[in-house]
């Protein structure tokens, strides 16, 4: 019996894949000395934010529209050594990387930690500036992903995202619509800084951490006929909305600081400010979470009261909520607010936009 030469004997073949997987290994346990390490993807819980959302791109988004991206690409060129100023992402990332340190400090060996990307249709030469920013202002941003003038969306599942912050309402539709938690986040108009030793996350209820089966409901019937269907469906949980993984991820880091004796030292705290009455609509809301498993640490019910200056007060780093005049009232008062563009309010939005529409062409 011959031989091919060409063929590796069995012997060899298992030889190389123990040498290829000692290898992976070796490559995957490599962490540096001197900074925090990065968490594994498959642990993480990855928050993508755009450039335009981390930092303030006004003027050369001035510039790109204005001029084209050949000058707006040498522009970012000439300035790289100049940092970027923060934009309306940045006191959340910043809070994010505070709650990191203290799960280090609390579980070395975890990796169950926030991890960052930036997320950007930004070209590749102009990473030189958003890395020099990063490491000015000391974030521990280690992923990128920088698709030269194409939508990164079609990246985001592969970096496994668990939310995703940008400054384009189309991408955030674009995300949604693959699944992935997705918002816009606006700058306030005034500078109120958030605690910087908490994160705080505070979330509108109905098509944000709930389905918007509740707004149906109240747009075609009325706030009556939605008093006695919430009534009669109090125990039955209400459909999960796009924010609702989001809010599992704190409460999976806050068990950890429970079980270590620290709840009273947690460095996340979560909030519910909805629109609901308490004693009309806010006990299925209740009882949603509890079947979920979830806790929130207040519940503000407003019964229709605007949230900007209850929002005020809590300073969080993040509002969610799916209604813009809400988000607007939000940023008036100083609040970092960001639009979750699902459930049956975009859709009376876009019906709006397409009558306008038709009727500037008749």
């Amino acid at each position: 019996m011959s031989v091919d030469p060409a063929q590796p004997d069995a012997q060899g073949v298992k030889e190389e894949a123990v040498s290829w997987k000692e290898d992976q290994e070796r490559y995957e346990n490599l962490q540096p000395k001197n900074k925090p390490r990065t968490p594994k993807p498959e642990h993480a819980l990855t928050i993508a934010v755009s450039s335009r959302a981390l930092f303030d791109l006004d003027v050369e988004r001035q510039i790109f529209e204005e001029e084209g991206v050949e000058k707006y690409v040498s522009y970012q060129i000439e300035h790289e050594e100049e940092p970027l100023p923060k934009g309306a992402a940045f006191p959340f990332v910043e809070a994010l990387e505070v709650v990191n340190e203290r799960l280090r400090e609390l579980c070395p060996d975890t990796d169950d930690l926030f991890d960052v990307v930036l997320m950007t249709n930004n070209h590749a030469q102009i990473g030189v500036r958003l890395i020099n920013s990063i490491n000015y202002y000391g974030l521990n941003i280690e992923r990128f992903c920088m698709t030269g003038g194409k939508s990164p969306i079609r990246y985001l599942k592969a970096y496994q995202t668990n939310l995703y912050l940008s400054a384009d309402g189309f991408k955030v539709e674009e995300a949604l619509k693959e699944g992935i938690a997705a918002a816009t986040i606006f700058k306030p108009m005034s500078n109120s800084q958030p605690k910087s030793t908490e994160l705080r996350v505070a979330f509108d209820g109905d098509a944000v951490l709930f389905s918007d089966e509740s707004e149906e409901i109240v747009k075609e019937h009325g706030l009556d006929v939605f008093f006695e269907h919430e009534k009669a469906n109090v125990d039955n949980p209400l459909a999960q909305g796009p924010m609702k993984g989001l809010l599992e991820i704190m409460g999976r880091i806050q068990k950890k600081f429970h079980e270590q004796g620290e709840r009273l030292e947690c460095p996340i705290r979560t909030y519910l400010v909805t629109a609901r009455s308490a004693a009309s609509s806010g006990a299925r809301t209740l009882k949603t979470l509890r079947s979920w498993g979830l806790e929130i640490d207040e519940a503000l019910f407003l019964a229709g009261a605007p949230k900007g200056p209850l929002l005020e007060r809590i300073r969080p780093h993040i509002f969610f909520d799916d209604q813009m005049f809400h988000i607007e009232g939000a940023k008036e008062l100083g609040t970092i607010a960001a639009h979750v563009p699902f459930g049956i309010a975009q859709k009376s939005k876009k019906k709006k936009k397409k009558s306008a529409s038709f009727s500037s062409k008749t």
